[in-house]
């Protein structure tokens, strides 16, 4: 017989930092399935193998849970805009890869919009921040001359989450207007080739780009 972790406390309290990533790997699931508002400490604290009274003594309430995991998911995404490629075309792709790789993101901004529109959410200002670290590289990228000057970088940003995440978070769209669903590989890679052709169309005009370098 498997005994539960929670049978050994000993044994959980000797391991602090394991037990943290269960439970942050338990709250993921659970948030990402139910949103903040659906999901259950109880839940959590069986998909992680230990007692409530554990998970509260490392984060606190629910919403101290939450808010430790978009600070995980902003920190990994801080990493990937450091880490995206200037080139707009290759960026959007960039982006593309990670939302399908993200299920988890997606359905936590899904079930953030349900249940908070368009009012403050958890992590505010971090969040902002989060996104400051994102239009600072397409300004830079439009003062390179990579992207067209005329183009807003906050409308610039918002499109490339909208074309990037769109097709993951209504699968049901996706499939009926192209036949085939987000994880298929065949589609992933259709739309990778689409964006970046589509980025190249909006990309600045090389005689406009051109009597920039010349002025």
């Amino acid at each position: 017989m498997i005994v539960p972790l929670s049978a050994h406390p000993r044994a959980t309290m000797r391991d602090p930092a394991r037990t943290r990533e269960r439970i942050l790997a338990a709250a993921l699931e659970e948030f990402s399935a139910k949103g903040l508002a659906g999901a259950r400490v109880d839940a959590i604290a069986r998909r992680a193998r230990i007692n409530k009274r554990m998970l509260y003594h490392y984060f606190g309430d629910k919403q101290a849970l939450y808010r430790e995991i978009l600070a995980r998911k902003l920190r990994e995404r801080a990493a990937s805009v450091a880490s995206a490629p200037d080139d707009a075309a290759e960026s959007l792709a960039f982006w593309f890869d990670i939302v399908c790789r993200d299920h988890d993101w997606v359905r936590l901004m899904q079930w953030e919009a349900l249940d908070a529109g368009d009012r403050p959410v958890v992590g505010e200002h971090e969040r902002r921040r989060a996104y400051e670290r994102g239009l600072a590289k397409l300004r830079e990228q439009r003062a390179r001359h990579l992207i067209a000057a005329d183009l807003d970088p906050r409308h610039m940003l918002l499109s490339m989450m909208a074309l990037t995440t769109f097709p993951v978070a209504f699968p049901q769209l996706t499939r009926l207007v192209t036949g085939r669903v987000p994880s298929d590989p065949a589609f992933q890679r259709q739309r990778a080739a689409f964006l970046r052709r589509l980025a190249r169309a909006l990309g600045p005009s090389p005689s406009r780009s051109g009597q920039r370098t010349r002025a």
